[in-house]
């Protein structure tokens, strides 16, 4: 929970995955609307894909006799999947600052071993995956912290963008509960080759978001 919580410093607070084009345009403008945006990426977007990199960083990394050419291909595989240039910069900048800051205060054996196996841009899912594993956190519960994170990240940012209400977006994260908890059960099972994502208005927004004329976010 300490490597989740908004005061752990990877940034995440400064993104929006796109959310503020989505205000922008009007395609989020009150509770209702933000509550069935957020629930559409964790279904159908980032949120499941990203969870489905998280379980599988975590089984690979879980067994120190495993090819470390399984945690390299993976790697470049999740930093491959992102739609957008600052789909990527996200996912990789909050990946580095959580390995920088982990390595710092919680060094593991699965994180130096990432760092041998893989020298490139390292994916946010990835890195929770990893030192999860790492740290003898199970898959599901290091999973369901990371989705609820993510919903709790993007009621943050639609609570400053919209705006709303503390209360309203406490009601907005209460409603995606169920949906957290649904997509880390998806998320459990899915094998790589069937990950996939089908959120094209929240894919353009994160391409829209690049020439914003005016933005409180990086993506």
């Amino acid at each position: 929970m300490a490597w989740l919580s908004p005061s752990y410093p990877v940034g995440a607070f400064s993104y929006s995955s796109g959310l503020e084009w989505a205000v922008e345009a009007d395609d989020v403008v009150d509770t209702e609307s933000l509550r069935r945006w957020i629930t559409i990426v964790l279904e159908s977007g980032a949120g499941v894909c990203d969870g489905v990199i998280l379980v599988h960083a975590h089984r690979i990394a879980a067994k120190p006799d495993t090819d470390d050419g399984l945690l390299r291909a993976l790697a470049e595989f999740a930093a491959a999947l992102a739609p957008s240039k600052e789909r990527h910069l996200e996912t990789t900048a909050l990946g580095r600052a959580f390995v920088d800051a982990t390595r710092a205060a919680w060094p593991c054996a699965a994180l130096d071993r990432l760092a041998v196996a893989w020298d490139g841009a390292v994916t946010y899912p990835l890195a929770v995956g990893v030192t999860a594993a790492g740290h003898g956190i199970g898959v599901e519960p290091a999973l369901t912290a990371f989705l609820q994170a993510t919903a709790a990240n993007l009621v943050s940012a639609g609570m400053r963008l919209v705006p709303l209400g503390q209360t309203d977006g406490q009601r907005v994260l209460a409603a995606c509960e169920a949906v957290v908890a649904a997509t880390a059960a998806r998320a459990l099972n899915c094998a790589l080759e069937d990950i996939g994502s089908a959120t094209f208005r929240a894919d353009i927004a994160g391409m829209r978001h690049e020439t914003q004329y005016t933005r409180l976010f990086r993506s």
